[in-house]
């Protein structure tokens, strides 16, 4: 478990969250940074912001989630990671995706050694599986992650891409709370980045299938 914990952190770089293919319609967001991320009960969450800033670059509605990450300095890791996955072309696509991207600081909670492991072409599919762990099907703002989770007794499930369940709920200090598959947690630090094919919520852990 550890080893794949492991993938898992580093796998999530950049474009990777944006993982891929069919994905099924859920409802997933969180909060936006930049506005208060307290789940108020029975209210949504924050809503989205017009061109927001991430990693020191205006996020454009009208990018597409690679083109927007690309400018992103804190998601450089996630972007190297799509681009290993092979899955630039279908983030570039129409989608639509929400992406729960790891930022460069969650990459690194990662061994270095197992990270540029994850890069190499032998790993094509674990970093393909961790990529599309992070991918849901669909448009989910935070008010849509919210709504879900004040009908479903405080918790949003969430079915990614890549087939499991993501599980989000309230967490403390006004946070909004990602539990993946093997129990790991990571905590969405900004939410509602509009994309033209999407939406972005970047995290602080890469999660794990």
């Amino acid at each position: 478990m550890t080893n794949l914990r492991t993938l898992m952190l580093v796998a999530v770089s950049g474009g990777a969250l944006m993982a891929l293919g069919a994905c099924n319609n859920n409802e997933a967001a969180a909060p936006a940074e930049s506005t208060a991320m307290a789940p108020a009960e029975g209210a949504a969450m924050a809503p989205m912001t017009a061109d927001p800033m991430v990693g020191g670059a205006a996020m454009s509605p009208n990018e597409t989630i690679v083109a927007n990450a690309s400018k992103a300095s804190n998601l450089s890791t996630l972007v190297a990671a799509v681009q290993a996955a092979g899955l630039v072309e279908t983030l570039q696509g129409p989608g639509p995706f929400t992406v729960f991207a790891p930022d460069n600081a969650a990459f690194d909670k990662i061994p270095e050694a197992t990270r540029t492991a994850l890069l190499q072409p032998a790993m094509k599919a674990d970093l393909t599986k961790i990529l599309t762990y992070h991918v849901v099907a669909g448009r989910l703002t935070a008010a849509d992650i919210a709504a879900q989770a004040q009908a479903n007794g405080g918790t949003a499930t969430l079915e990614t891409v890549q087939g499991e369940e993501l599980k989000v709920a309230a967490g403390p200090n006004n946070t909004w709370v990602i539990t993946d598959a093997k129990g790991g947690t990571s905590t969405i630090t900004q939410a509602d980045v509009a994309q033209s094919n999407g939406m972005v919520h970047v995290v602080d852990t890469v999660l794990m299938p």
